[in-house]
């Protein structure tokens, strides 16, 4: 007689409760934060908000139909990127949003980061609808704690993991911030007697460098040249920044925190009291430059409200003969208009202020596009095997910087003073190139022409 006793088999199984639990955490902690979760090893922006704004989306709808979870899913996702982007690029939400507008303009297919970046974004969504099959509708008091526990823990990290960088992120000027601009801090603006040329150029993600002697050797680095210094002054220094390229040009341009699209949505004569204008009072002649479109961020609108008289965008440098160069943001080359610059001004029948913003060294730096800056180890072997990306940066600067100091150095270019400063830090994507520059401020340098005129 067989006495043998089998052991009866045990199945371990999840409660229905918890495995309807897990299926909520799996999209609204786990999905909706894996693409920004996995930059945490290169370094990201701050995302306390987005986190926990996807984990309430998810408690709020987690009864409700797979079409509302599903839409409620997409715009937990759009506001997630939004907020991303504007924390890389320093700029304000809002300014983002409104900046949506011009989106057709540029060519994200250029840039290899873009493409894996919008790749990865469907592929979420597409994997949402179908993982939003499955019972999100869990009750059990317990597991709605520990629903909340995912959350701010999820938070924590990503406080914990970005600690030492969230002054690289998120830019606005705070309400009473003392101002500052290299046109204040240089003088420039107080040369205008009439006796000599302006010319300011805005320098697209010139940063200051920090801690980087490899960078600090090269910027600027051309300038110190006997044919400068015998015709030119030289000083320079660094001037605190917010938010991202058009705040850059007010600071520079109006003497102000603020964006463009404030100016066209006054008619006070103090807000577009700006140097074009004020220095047009003082019978100084005003032209702008731009190697990108018109029609970006309204430049075309705002650049004669505040006093430029004359414009020059990408199709007028074409047309001049400046090449193409390609990118994200494609526009003619920087590298050939100072050639146009200096024309401009040996033709100028009295004083002018030339302006003129850069646009080549714009991020993502792609090779090839005709920028010349894939054998950037010409430029700094050093950069080249460390900080690729800031090395092709570099290799355009130094080729704006070539053909800008061959113009003003020739016998034959008049007298001018010329200010050359940063928009913004480079706001690289990653914490190891991000972190070699200072979050906070931007570089100018100063060429203050010596002539025989006596000083206004």
């Amino acid at each position: 007689m067989d006495l043998t006793i089998e052991a009866p088999v045990t199945r371990h199984r999840f409660s229905p409760d918890f495995t309807r639990f897990l299926n909520w955490a799996l999209v609204w902690i786990l999905l909706a934060n894996i693409p920004f979760m996995a930059m945490w090893m290169v370094g990201a922006p701050p995302r306390a908000i987005p986190i926990a704004l996807a984990g309430l989306v998810g408690l709020i709808v987690k009864r409700m139909p797979r079409a509302v979870q599903w839409a409620g899913f997409v715009a937990v996702m759009v506001y997630s990127l939004l907020s991303f982007v504007s924390g890389l690029f320093s700029l304000t939400l809002d300014s983002l949003v409104y900046s949506l507008q011009f989106f057709a303009e540029i060519k994200p297919s250029n840039s290899i980061e873009y493409i894996a970046a919008a790749v990865v974004m469907v592929a979420i969504l597409v994997g949402s609808w179908f993982l939003l099959k499955r019972d999100t509708n869990f009750s059990k008091p317990l597991h709605i704690l520990l629903g909340g526990a995912l959350i701010f823990g999820l938070v924590g990290a990503d406080a914990a993991v970005g600690e030492g960088m969230r002054g690289h992120y998120f830019r606005p000027a705070p309400v009473g911030a003392a101002f500052e601009s290299a046109v204040s801090k240089s003088g420039f603006a107080a040369r205008a007697d009439g006796q000599r040329h302006l010319v300011l150029i805005v320098v697209e993600s010139l940063g200051v460098p920090k801690d980087n002697r490899a960078m600090a050797d090269k910027l600027f680095a051309y300038y110190d040249d006997s044919a400068i210094r015998q015709r030119y002054e030289v000083s320079q220094g660094t001037s605190l920044y917010y938010n991202s390229t058009t705040a850059g040009e007010i600071r520079e341009l109006c003497g102000r925190w603020g964006d463009y699209y404030e100016l066209l949505q006054t008619d006070d004569p103090k807000t577009l009291d700006c140097l074009p204008a004020q220095l047009a009072k003082k019978g100084y002649a005003s032209q702008a430059m731009h190697s990108f479109k018109g029609p970006f961020f309204n430049r075309e609108s705002w650049y004669p409200r505040i006093g430029f008289q004359k414009r020059e965008f990408a199709a007028d440098l074409e047309k001049r003969g400046a090449e193409w160069c390609g990118g994200v943001f494609a526009g003619a080359c920087d590298r050939q208009v100072p050639k146009m610059l200096a024309e401009n001004l040996k033709q100028a029948t009295g004083p002018t202020f030339q302006y003129w913003l850069t646009l080549n060294t714009h991020l993502p730096v792609p090779t090839e596009q005709n920028l010349q800056a894939e054998n950037c180890e010409t430029v700094s072997a050093e950069l080249a095997r460390d900080y690729p990306m800031i090395c092709r940066q570099f290799a355009i600067f130094d080729d704006i910087d070539r053909a800008l100091i061959k113009e003003i150095t020739a016998s034959d270019f008049p007298e001018a003073d010329i200010l050359i400063v940063g928009d913004h830090m480079p706001p690289f994507f990653d914490r190891h190139h991000r972190s070699q520059f200072d979050p906070e401020r931007v570089p100018w340098l100063y060429l203050k022409a010596k002539g025989s005129q006596p000083e206004g």
